[in-house]
């Protein structure tokens, strides 16, 4: 029913019982999740989960808050990026607020994943804070539209979703949607059209209400997808039904569960 488009299970406390943290998932009718890569080191556990279970998916790339890291290239991630349980490029993007110097590897690292994305033709998966001018930009200067993706948890202004909508991006909430003073959030997700939009747990990080300040987990986002139904006066129903079709027409090489294994 529901479709979990960005979490951290290879991360602690997670990665610590991850067949618990499966189990709940498919309890609360979450019926598919995407592992995401952020560094090239612990790639390979982002890729044997997805590898181990059929119902899982994952990305390649290597996140902005890392400096101290293996820095990917473009011949690198097309590489990995060919194995068929990869189904997009990223994390990647542009984080001024934990990266507060001039950080000019932040901005090539960004290129370099777009470049690959754009070779592969597998959407983005862009992280962006305190950043929004440079992301777009770049997304700009580098042809984004040309290989699409999505803006994951999703924090900045309307004209920022707006460029990215106009690129051909999809914008994706996680549980900060449901924080009571979440206010520009909220404003954005009752603007962003329904065939653009995904929903998230950004797990283990930004648990959302009623479970905010605990270990976040694929099976709460179901609660993500109720908070917007009540932003847009949708059933939640038809936000699962919106937001799965949305995760499989962006993430074309992942197959539903009912198509079998891969």
């Amino acid at each position: 029913m529901f479709v979990d488009s960005h979490c951290h299970l290879d991360l602690a406390p997670l990665a610590d019982d991850v067949e618990a943290v499966l189990t709940r998932m498919q309890a609360a009718q979450v019926d598919t999740a995407l592992c995401i890569s952020v560094t090239l080191e612990d790639f390979p556990q982002v890729l044997a989960l997805a590898e181990r279970h059929a119902h899982l998916w994952a990305s390649v790339g290597v996140h902005p808050d890392y400096p101290d890291c293996e820095e990917p290239d473009v011949d690198t991630l097309v590489r990995l990026a060919a194995n068929e349980r990869i189904v997009a490029i990223g994390e990647t993007g542009l984080d001024y607020y934990r990266i507060t110097e001039d950080a000019p590897w932040q901005r090539e690292r960004f290129r370099v994943h777009i470049r690959a994305a754009r070779q592969t033709g597998l959407p983005l998966v862009i992280h962006t804070r305190a950043a929004s001018a440079d992301t777009i930009a770049l997304m700009g200067e580098e042809g984004a539209h040309a290989c699409s993706g999505v803006l994951h948890c999703f924090t900045e202004d309307w004209a920022t979703a707006s460029a990215a909508l106009d690129m051909g991006f999809f914008i994706s909430f996680s549980g900060i949607v449901t924080f009571k003073n979440a206010r520009q959030v909220h404003e954005v997700a009752q603007k962003v059209p329904m065939d653009r939009l995904l929903i998230e747990t950004d797990s283990p990080y930004l648990a959302p209400v009623p479970h905010r300040g605990k270990t976040n987990e694929p099976g709460f986002v179901p609660h993500v997808a109720a908070r917007i139904a009540e932003l847009k006066g949708l059933d939640v129903q038809e936000v699962a039904r919106q937001t799965t079709d949305n995760f499989y027409r962006l993430f074309a090489r992942a197959r539903r569960p009912n198509q079998g294994e891969n």
